[in-house]
């Protein structure tokens, strides 16, 4: 049985980050220091959660 990778929207990925701007959260991309996303169609930005733990565990290690 596979796992399907969850997409989180941007919203969601800050609601897991405990309420971040959204402001906040571009410049990260900006500068490199964001988990990486996707762009769907549309244009909107989709991140895997497997990519935000991901992220969040090398913060935790570089802490």
């Amino acid at each position: 049985m596979t796992t399907r990778d969850e997409l989180l929207t941007v919203r969601q990925v800050l609601d897991e980050l405990g309420g971040v701007s959204r402001r906040t959260f571009y410049r990260w991309r900006e500068i490199g220091k964001a988990p990486e996303g996707i762009r769907l169609p549309n244009g909107e930005l989709r991140i895997y959660r497997s990519d935000l733990n991901a992220w969040l565990q090398s913060l935790r290690s570089t802490a």
